[in-house]
């Protein structure tokens, strides 16, 4: 049976963001999609809601984009 999960691909690693049911073990296939679209809708909120909270997080944005900052994405 196939089975699908959502991840992301970072600094050679891929996170998964969601753990797979029932499974301890598999062979797995990676599909990379590369439109970075994000399924809004799934995530329980809207377009507008998007752009609101882009909007605010923007200020961090500086902050997080520093390459001191990268120890973080390993967590």
């Amino acid at each position: 049976m196939l089975q699908s999960v959502e991840g992301i691909y970072r600094n050679g690693k891929i996170e998964l963001l969601e753990t797979p049911s029932n499974l301890e073990e598999a062979r797995v296939i990676v599909t990379f999609l590369t439109d970075n679209s994000i399924d809004l809708q799934s995530r329980g909120i809207d377009e507008q809601q998007a752009a609101d909270l882009r909007a605010r997080l923007q200020t961090f944005a500086e902050d997080w984009e520093r390459p001191d900052m990268a120890g973080y994405d390993e967590l």
